[in-house]
């Protein structure tokens, strides 16, 4: 008895763990997909789908991932899965048809393009006419991002904002405060300075500027700063020792150099050792593991006009520039490189197909974290204007970038942008008598026809969570034994773009006419690799086989069989069914009537009853106690 309860006890326990870990799965698929690094993405939501774990949303999110990686082959096969989906947003039908122009289908591409146009979707048909890049038309119609307003642009120029610890740092002309003023002959601006400010702070001025020997009476900016916090990369005019340097034409270009934070100031100025006389480097960006250093150069052997490097960082130093290559640099100019958390490449260019003049662009890579293709960022990050100088957050969902559009204050301003974040909906489940929570709660999501998209429980204070879509209909069927069902809808339309979290608690009535089941059942067990009931089992067996037919003549049963973890997990659910096929057919060759066992099903090794999953090692009786067959009594009259 003791051991039965303890293998009911692992089951309720680990059908929990199973839905908090899918939950988990889930999230960690979307933050991989919120910050580009969709190769990963992708194969979690595949691990989604095989769970069957909120499948139509998943299948939905791998179609884009495919998408955004130039892979039309696959991208057109999930589409097709999501346009199959009934209440599907009808943006998947445009997706769809994008995929299929991109596998030159162009005949199945129109007909989905014209119910894209009938269930009121935006086109314009001549646009299709042209073989135009479908991940890009698929990036663009897909709005993603959203423009806040910020507080600390000025009439002069502003760029490059670095969010750090609570502050932001950026370059600015504006030089407000200053008697003298240094102007910069190309645009009778003041020279370029980096300042800080909080996040608090409205108003910035001369008092503002970054603390220490970084600005100079020249050019400073854009900027980087090391995790720790102590070491900052940052452009600067060629200008060392109070002496401006200038090449044979008089040209004065940009160097990268580094400071270190020393009592609160940035000091200890040091140019890098691969700077040149003759030539610009500039607009430096780390990478997450600050193994590499990003920047722009314009020196001898490039694609285009500037492209964009990177450098090895060493214990010994720095190593050998190289240039990215296609498809990130182009005959054109390249700059303002920039790298997420997911070290993802983020950049400003004039050369691959845009709105206007520099654009922003992200990349996309492969398995093996080679890029194989950019994607425009789209509205409303890009314009008709330069759009550059883009940064993003660790959380993938907000950043700044700068541009000279119309309707800012300078020649260049800083925007601050969202990204729509995933929605979610949580609450409690309680008791309507007790207002206790009710643990092991199972709450089913489904679609706006009733069709269920994910199953979870309650956790042990009645608490849930589930990843839904925005402006979608559902309802939530909420299950326990000792409670009533209850069914309530809920809805995801009409909410705010910045809010993340729908609240919808639930209370359950107690069942006063339930019949406690028994607890007599006691499970069976199977030797390796095989499903044939032992001797030993026929015991039990047998004593079941005259509580259901002389006891208990009104019990109905389920059975649950189950392996361990060696072997594949397709042999293994293919073993499970055999055992729990032999079961039944022992039980109804004994007489019991087959209406009585609602169910005989295998569930491989999903449900193990303790650690041995095959990442540690465990000992022959600890597998033995997973190769099993459980009795579950489902009604007693």
């Amino acid at each position: 008895m003791r051991l039965k309860n303890y293998l009911l006890t692992s089951i309720v326990l680990l059908l929990g763990t199973c839905a908090f870990a899918q939950s988990g799965l889930q999230k960690k698929a979307d933050n991989l997909f919120n910050k580009f690094s969709f190769v990963n993405a992708a194969n979690t939501y595949k691990e989604l789908i095989s769970k069957n774990y909120n499948s139509d949303y998943a299948i939905r999110q791998l179609a884009d991932c495919y998408a955004y990686m130039r892979n039309p082959d696959s991208a057109a096969v999930y589409y097709k899965k999501a346009v199959e989906q009934p209440n599907v947003p009808n943006q998947y039908y445009y997706n769809y048809a994008q995929a299929l122009r991109g596998v030159k289908d162009y005949k199945e591409s129109r007909i989905w393009l014209k119910r894209f146009k009938d269930a009121g979707g935006d086109i314009k048909e001549a646009k299709f006419l042209k073989d135009s890049d479908f991940i890009n038309s698929i990036f663009n119609a897909k709005p993603q991002y959203f423009l806040k307003d910020i507080n600390f642009n000025s009439k002069y120029s502003d760029f490059a904002a670095y969010e750090k610890d609570g502050n932001i740092y950026f370059a600015s002309s504006r030089d407000e405060g200053v008697l003298t003023k240094h102007t910069y002959g190309w645009n009778e601006e003041p020279f370029l300075d980096i300042y800080v400010k909080s996040n608090n702070d409205s108003i910035v001025n001369n008092k503002f500027k970054l603390k220490g020997t970084v600005n100079s009476i020249y050019h400073e900016g854009p900027l980087t700063i090391s995790k720790d916090g102590k070491t900052m990369y940052f452009s600067r005019n060629d200008f060392n020792k109070q002496v401006l340097g200038k090449t044979d034409e008089g040209v004065t270009n940009l160097k990268i150099y580094k400071a270190t934070l020393v009592d609160g100031k940035w000091s200890n100025i040091e140019e890098l050792p691969f700077n040149s006389n003759n030539y610009s480097i500039a607009h430096p960006a780390l990478n997450s593991d600050e193994t590499k250093l990003y920047f722009a150069s314009d020196m001898p052997g490039g694609l285009g006009g500037t492209d964009i490097y990177f450098v090895d960082i060493n214990s010994n130093g720095y190593g050998t520039p190289q240039n990215l290559g296609s498809p990130v640099n182009t005959n054109k100019n390249e700059s303002f490189p920039f790298i997420n958390s997911e070290n993802n490449l983020f950049f400003a260019s004039d050369g691959h197909p845009g709105l206007g003049l520099l654009d922003i662009f992200g990349t996309v890579t492969d398995e093996n974290k080679k890029i194989i293709s950019v994607i425009n960022l789209g509205v409303p990050v890009n314009s008709s204007k330069d759009d550059f100088s883009f940064f993003m957050n660790e959380d993938g969902l907000s950043g700044y970038f700068a541009s000279n559009r119309d309707g800012g204050m300078g020649s260049d301003d800083i925007y601050a942008y969202d990204r729509i974040p995933q929605l979610k909906i949580e609450g409690t489940v309680t008791d309507a008598e007790t207002v206790s929570p009710v643990a092991n709660a199972t709450i089913t999501l489904l679609d706006s026809n009733s069709k269920p998209i994910v199953t979870i429980e309650t956790d042990e204070n009645g608490q849930y969570d589930i990843n839904i879509d925005r402006d979608t209909d559902y309802y939530l069927n909420v299950k326990n034994d000792d409670y009533l069902d209850s069914t309530i809808s809920v809805t995801s339309k009409g909410i705010d773009r910045s809010v993340t979290n729908i609240t919808a608690n639930i209370t359950l009535s107690p069942n006063k006419n339930k019949v406690a089941p028994i607890t007599e059942l006691q499970p069976i067990y199977f030797d390796f690799n095989k499903y044939d009931i032992r001797r030993d089992s026929t015991i039990e067996l047998d004593r079941i086989v005259n509580l259901m037919m002389n006891t208990y003549p009104n019990m109905f049963i389920k059975i649950e069989s189950h392996t361990d973890s060696r072997g594949t997990s397709s042999y293994n659910d293919i073993l499970s069914e055999e055992r729990a096929k032999a079961t039944y057919e022992y039980l109804i060759n004994k007489g019991v009537d087959p209406a009585r066992i609602t169910e005989y099903k295998g569930y491989g090794e999903q449900r193990l009853t303790n650690q041995c999953n095959g990442t540690v090692p465990c000992t022959e009786a600890q597998h033995q106690l997973n190769r099993r067959t459980q009795f579950i009594v489902i009604r007693m009259q």
